[in-house]
């Protein structure tokens, strides 16, 4: 599985604590996914190290084709109409599975 590599990678590299806190997850949460035993979403957290430490690339509805790191700070920033950019990335993002992956 090519995210669980990344999360292996990035643990072997920054330390298990360090990617747990990068991720948004608990350090026990990292653990039980290396081992196998995590219950919760595995698909959401790889998804998750993939948003941090991956380098895909993802074709946007609005700004062509961006680094999967912008597409999940674009997807989670909140409404806003401070640009029509702004608001066609709001509505895009709701209902786009590229960075979903």
């Amino acid at each position: 599985m090519k995210y669980m590599d990344l999360l292996r990678q990035a643990v072997a590299s920054q330390g298990q604590a360090a990617v747990a806190r990068a991720i948004g997850y608990s350090d026990s949460a990292v653990s039980q996914a290396l081992s196998g035993k995590y219950r919760g979403s595995l698909e959401n957290l790889l998804c998750r190290v993939n948003e941090v430490y991956g380098s895909d690339t993802v074709q946007c509805p609005v700004m062509g084709p961006i680094t999967i790191q912008r597409c999940a700070a674009e997807r989670r920033k909140p409404f806003a109409a401070s640009s029509p950019q702004r608001v066609k990335l709001f509505n895009a993002c709701r209902h786009c599975e590229a960075g979903r992956q």
